[in-house]
């Protein structure tokens, strides 16, 4: 497979810059596998999509405000720090710019607070190990930003609406977009359809903000990110499939979590685990336990694009953007959605 067979032409205009002012009011275009079939709906008629026994799994990671405006202590020069995840060591790995200049040893200045961080490494491609002092984390929310998509030029007024109405746990670099279309009513009315409910978390991390760089797409490398899956959601799992139900992954992260597991359960009894995963699901792959997507519409050559032909074919996806594009549907992170069954 080439890089190039996920490309697409997107008017610049289709990319949402701000999302709608109610969450659940976005188009959805719902892909039926087994017929071809396009059907255009709304996030807020989800309930009678789906059916009494389904289950969605949603990521409640929360992202941090982890990008930072710091000054070096010693020039004054400015530095733009965007935190990605702690290592084994105890210290963060982060992108920097500009990098090049930054040097072991290097302390910064965090704007708008007392604290210093300290540059221990440089990691290549802009990437650099840091040692952040005590308590730093703690206060991200008061002098850090919650980094929006390079492709986003508006300012979110509200930064909350770049967070899942469910986040819960503080991690990641960026939003599991699918989910910031749900309300609590809209999860309620689902449970109240007989459609279950529940949550793993997955820590976005590097890949969110790199493209796919190399032509051939098994040579392309996925940046391992830390996943967990709790005993109440692997249940769930478990009785949803022992039913005949369907689970339908709340994203593409929620479905990197779900490959994960039924790769570790592959052989084995289903049992709660955190782990780091490198999974890169592209067209070929034998899913194990995902039976449908809520999902955005992604990037071109991105892998996100990759997954989501593994799942419905890379002709009908290609297809159903074209669609969506001729219908004026609204891209990426505050776009409108698609639901493949």
């Amino acid at each position: 497979m080439r890089t190039s067979d996920f490309d697409y032409d997107l008017p610049p205009e289709l990319i949402a810059q701000t999302p709608l002012e109610q969450r659940d009011a976005s188009r959805l275009l719902v892909l039926h596998r087994a017929t071809d079939e396009l059907v255009h709906s709304t996030v807020d008629q989800l309930p009678s999509l789906l059916q009494s026994g389904d289950l969605l799994v949603a990521n409640n990671s929360r992202v941090l405000a982890a990008r930072l405006t710091t000054r070096k202590s010693d020039t004054g020069g400015r530095v733009e720090l965007l935190l990605l995840h702690p290592r084994a060591d105890g210290s963060w790995e982060a992108l920097a710019k500009p990098g090049r200049r930054l040097h072991p040893g290097t302390r910064l200045a965090v704007e708008g607070s007392t604290h210093t961080i300290e540059m221990i490494e440089r990691l290549g491609d802009g990437l650099v190990a840091l040692r952040l002092e005590p308590g730093l984390l703690a206060e991200l929310d008061r002098f850090g930003t919650v980094p929006l998509p390079p492709y986003i030029h508006e300012r979110l007024d509200d930064p909350n609406r770049y967070q899942t109405v469910y986040s819960a746990h503080p991690g990641s670099a960026a939003a599991p977009t699918a989910g910031l279309h749900f309300t609590p009513e809209l999860i309620e009315r689902l449970r109240a359809a007989g459609i279950g409910w529940a949550e793993v978390t997955l820590d976005i991390g590097l890949d969110t903000f790199r493209p796919v760089a190399v032509d051939d797409v098994s040579e392309h490398k996925m940046h391992s990110e830390v996943c967990r899956m709790d005993a109440g959601a692997v249940a769930a799992i478990q009785r949803t499939k022992q039913e005949g139900g369907r689970v339908i992954a709340l994203g593409t992260t929620a479905a990197r979590t779900l490959e994960t597991a039924g790769q570790l359960w592959r052989g084995g009894d289903p049992a709660p685990f955190e782990t780091p995963t490198g999974i890169f699901i592209t067209p070929g792959y034998e899913w194990q336990l995902v039976d449908g997507l809520f999902t955005n519409f992604h990037l071109p050559k991105s892998t996100l694009i990759m997954m989501v032909s593994a799942l419905a074919g890379r002709e009908r996806i290609l297809a159903a953007y074209r669609m969506a594009i001729r219908e004026r549907y609204r891209f990426f992170s505050f776009g409108d959605a698609m639901l493949i069954l």
